[in-house]
Parts: C-alpha cells; sequence; structure tokens
C-alpha cells in the first residue's frame, strides 16, 4: 500500500512567524530588491572598454594620502580589468559572472572579490542589479532562487571624484601622415659636410631644388670651385 506523507502548515507556509518553534525565517533565501524579470544589457564596443580601462588605471595611479594601492585600489582594479577582458561580451554587453568565478579568474579571495566590487560601485565605476528566477522547490511549490548580478560599467562622466583632463585634440585630416617639414637646402647642407659628405654629394643636395635660387648659386659656385681639373 502506498504512503503518504502528510505536510505540515509549516512546512507549506515557512515565512509565517511561530509556526517553526518560534522563529522566523524568510520565504525564499533571495537579496530584497532583486530583480525578476529580463535585464536589458546595452553593448560595448572592444575600443570603449579598453579606453574606459586605461582611464581607470590612469586615475588609480593618482595616489591618495592614506590609500594604499592608488585612489582606486589594486585589488577593484584586478576586479575591473578581469570583468571587462574575461567577462564582458562586447557584443551584446552581457556581464553576469558570480562572486567564485571572478575570484578563480583573479585569485582573489571572495569576500576580496566583493569589496572590491562595493569600491568600483562606490566610485561609480560599475553598477549592478541583483537577480532573481522563479522555480519549483520541493513539493512543486514556487520558490524564488537567487541569480547572478548583472553588472555594467558605466562611463568616466558618472565617475565619482574622477578628474577628467582635456584630451589632445586630435590632428586635421590633412596632416593625418604627412612628414614635418624639411629645414632650408642650405641647412641640410651644412648638416651634411658636419657628418663628413663629400663635396659631390653636397652639391647635388643645392641642386636639388631649382625653386631656391640661392642653394643653385652656391651649387655653381661649388661646380666651378671643385669641378674636373684639364
Amino acid at each position: 500500500m502506498r504512503s503518504f506523507r502528510m505536510l505540515s502548515l509549516a512546512d507549506s507556509l515557512p515565512g509565517i512567524p511561530g509556526l517553526n518553534g518560534g522563529k522566523t525565517y524568510a520565504a525564499w533565501p533571495v537579496w530584497s530588491g532583486s530583480f525578476r524579470d529580463g535585464v536589458r544589457f546595452a553593448p560595448m564596443p572592444k575600443k570603449q572598454a579598453l579606453k574606459l580601462y586605461h582611464k581607470a588605471r590612469a586615475w588609480n595611479r593618482q595616489k591618495l594620502a592614506g590609500r594604499y594601492g592608488g585612489s582606486i585600489g589594486s585589488a577593484a582594479m584586478r576586479v575591473l580589468e578581469c570583468l571587462i577582458f574575461d567577462f564582458l561580451n562586447f557584443a551584446t554587453g552581457r556581464l553576469d559572472p558570480g562572486y567564485h568565478a571572478i575570484a578563480r579568474k583573479t585569485g582573489l579571495g571572495r569576500s576580496t572579490v566583493a569589496t572590491a566590487l562595493a569600491r568600483l560601485k562606490e566610485l561609480g565605476i560599475l553598477h549592478w542589479v541583483r537577480r532573481a528566477s522563479i522555480d519549483r522547490g520541493e513539493c512543486g511549490r514556487f520558490v524564488l532562487r537567487q541569480e547572478t548580478n548583472a553588472y555594467a560599467i558605466l562611463l568616466p562622466s558618472q565617475w565619482r571624484g574622477y578628474d577628467r583632463q582635456p584630451e589632445p585634440p586630435s590632428p586635421h585630416p590633412s596632416a593625418w601622415g604627412a612628414c614635418p617639414p624639411l629645414p632650408p637646402l642650405i641647412e641640410q647642407a651644412i648638416d651634411e659636410q658636419k657628418h663628413g659628405s663629400g663635396v659631390p654629394a653636397i652639391i647635388g643636395l643645392l641642386e636639388s631644388d631649382p625653386t631656391d635660387r640661392l642653394a643653385t648659386a652656391l651649387a655653381r659656385l661649388g661646380r666651378s670651385l671643385h669641378g674636373p681639373k684639364h
């Protein structure tokens, strides 16, 4: 004969005070405010992510009085580097590793990872949303299960305390690949003479630009003085 286990009221309703030996338990072990709907990630191109990382690293080099490891912190920088280069999907923006995964990649302890993430959030470099999913537990009841956080790396304009240095202006497109102007032919000839170049080479240099009348006249004088003797 099949036996059935009768569930008590305390088993069915674990969240009601007084039904579990005087102790009070949360109905589901998830963080308060956990987001149950789908999270939309924003794509971040690799070039943009790399630029943000270098800005954060430069900011970290600005030492703060009484703070070891830079203005951001060495552990926080390792976690940020890990998030960008090990977990961030540049095409979709998805970034949702668990604490243990970050700890495994960085070699840091779980508590250190938690502290580093809190530091990044405090500075406005990182933001996250807690997530939970609906599942069926024992006896077929609906329960909430904690999922990994969904992270977003924020732009430098949202970093707290970041001293934004003006970036140097980009060169004009007409100057891309352009060489700096050469000194006048006479200065080049003097420099060649200092480096031991022979007279024929110097004369040839002076003759290289017919529009330079002074250099052309000196070339003619040089040929008349050092030309072949008969």
